[in-house]
């Protein structure tokens, strides 16, 4: 899969008002995720390092105590095993995250 076609990829609700699509290969996996306005990531931790750039939309990220109004083409590192957490204003907002290793568990069939 050298050329992923996000139309032909299903999504997976991570949990409500947000949504996912992945792409993967042995180190890394990829996802567009889809935040509906006003939706909340509640602070949470794992042992994945996570990069990430916001494509539409803001997004307010809160890591390891600090906490930033990111904006289209503003991009972001989590490390591994830091709690973090995520909200959404008045819009709909447009991410797309890599975590390294592979997320097993955001693996669509």
């Amino acid at each position: 899969m050298f050329f992923p076609n996000l139309d032909e990829i299903p999504s997976r609700e991570l949990m409500p008002g947000i949504v996912a699509r992945t792409f993967w290969g042995d180190q890394m996996l990829c996802a567009i995720v889809d935040l509906a306005a006003n939706s909340n990531l509640p602070l949470h931790s794992h042992p994945h390092e996570q990069a990430g750039v916001v494509l539409q939309g803001e997004l307010e990220l809160t890591v390891a105590g600090e906490t930033k109004l990111l904006v289209p083409g503003d991009t972001y590192l989590v490390p591994g095993n830091v709690e973090h957490s995520a909200r959404t204003g008045n819009m709909p907002t447009r991410v797309m995250d890599i975590f390294s290793p592979v997320r097993e568990e955001y693996k669509h069939p």
